[in-house]
């Protein structure tokens, strides 16, 4: 187990480039096994969720050649599909929840997909209903292994096309559905379906293969099935969760950062939701600029009541961001209320900047209450625990504008979503090292 020794306190300076985004590079790596052609994907984040999958897909059967340090090409023409009901898949496939997209396209392709419990960030219940509704709606019959945790679904004479409203706007669940759903005969419509940038760019590249799915950026998707799909050249888009990271950690250590090549069209509330806490953040050309600020005040609502910061689907503010929120809002001046919707165990690691002295009320498991310091009062250092990874940056992001030096364990979480992280930051000036 390693961890991280940071001392805090220091103002960073200097352009850091957003790596790939992990959310669209676990959906469209699965997706190269709609065909049997060659794909070629580029801007792939060097993490350990990414990397996890890859090394699935490997022990698929699926040739993966490495072009370049971001760069892959796959082709799945010799699919090895005992692999699923091995040991070894129920193994390496339960440690990653973005192995349930593996689903979709097997079960198109091949008529029967199957998947281990999945892992991933203990952040609440998150079922996969879903994904598996979405199967059976197509003709597939699902089967589980309660001893083994064990799922499948089977569809021996091939998936037929429907209409559909999703439960809920999961965007997993959507992408999943979509790649069943391309290799379909007839025509499935998707109603209630995420839309994401990320899934935007998963239809993209499946209509560059061949497929016709249209609605794309909307919530309602037409999805005519096609016999097969060829190969195609596809590049993933700046991360939006690391680019919010980013605007976070400048804020709270009051430092002047570039952020380039950001993909201003697909950040949605982002910037809006920095700016209503007081930060100022210019866009130049497609890059973000944030100049160096002594202190950034939280806009109250017109009527005078207190800010509150919620999650939402797209294009509502990413739950993924909310951690990075809540812990700016402690060196803010004035007060925000951050209501976390969509999972209910995410906010759980806000007694860490208690002790570190920030001023947090945790109404019940959704909701906390943030009163700034306006950088009267230093947060002080500590010795913490990352629990997953979006409260694993926070967390970073506190202990980088701390007084003192502090220790961050199990910082695997964090591996899992920043390529590099300490490199890049020691780049900027930051005071940070990995400890083994």
């Amino acid at each position: 187990m390693a961890s991280f020794k940071i001392e805090g306190g220091h103002r960073l300076k200097g352009v850091i480039t957003p790596q790939g985004a992990k959310n669209e590079a676990l959906q469209v790596i699965c997706a190269v096994l709609l065909t049997p052609e060659k794909v070629v994907i580029n801007n792939i984040p060097d993490i350990i969720d990414v990397n996890k999958l890859i090394f699935i897909l490997g022990e698929l059967g699926v040739k993966i050649e490495k072009l370049g340090a971001n760069s892959y090409s796959f082709q799945a023409d010799e699919i090895k599909l005992e692999y699923l009901e091995s040991a070894d898949f129920k193994r390496d496939g339960s440690s990653l929840r973005g192995s349930i997209m593996i689903v979709g396209p097997l079960l198109a392709r091949f008529g029967k997909g199957y998947i281990p419990r999945p892992g991933g960030d203990k952040i609440g219940r998150r079922r996969l209903d879903t994904h598996f509704e979405g199967f059976i709606n197509l003709g597939a019959t699902f089967r589980y292994n309660k001893e083994e945790y064990f799922y499948g679904v089977e569809a021996e004479n091939g998936l037929i096309g429907t209409d559909m409203l999703l439960d809920e706007a999961s965007v997993t669940g959507t992408a999943n559905i979509i790649m069943a759903a391309v290799l379909a005969k007839g025509t499935t419509t998707i109603y209630n379906a995420a839309c994401e940038p990320y899934i935007q760019q998963l239809s993209k590249m499946l209509n560059s293969m061949g497929a016709k799915i249209s609605g794309v950026g909307s919530n309602l998707l037409t999805i005519e099935g096609v016999e097969s799909l060829g190969g195609c050249e596809h590049r993933i888009l700046p991360d939006m969760i690391e680019i919010g990271s980013w605007v976070g950690m400048a804020a709270m250590t009051r430092s002047e950062l570039t952020i380039k090549d950001v993909s201003w069209k697909d950040l949605g509330q982002i910037p809006n939701v920095f700016r209503k806490l007081g930060i100022q953040l210019e866009k130049k050309g497609d890059d973000i600029y944030i100049p160096e600020q002594d202190s950034y005040e939280i806009q109250n609502y017109i009527d005078g009541s207190v800010l509150t910061v919620a999650d939402a689907p797209w294009p509502g503010f990413t739950p993924d961001l909310l951690s990075i929120v809540l812990v700016v809002a402690t060196q803010a001046k004035g007060t925000v209320l951050i209501h976390q919707k969509m999972f209910e165990s995410r906010l759980f690691f806000v007694d860490k900047l208690i002790d570190m002295g920030a001023k947090v009320i945790l109404c019940d498991p959704h909701r906390a209450t943030v009163i700034g310091h306006n950088f009267e009062s230093q947060l002080k250092a500590t010795k913490m625990t990352s629990p997953d990874i979006r409260a694993g940056i926070s967390l970073l992001i506190a202990a980088l504008s701390a007084k003192g030096t502090s220790i961050i364990n199990n910082i695997e979480q964090i591996d899992r979503g920043y390529e590099r992280i300490v490199e890049r930051l020691q780049a900027l000036g930051a005071k940070i090292e990995r400890i083994e």
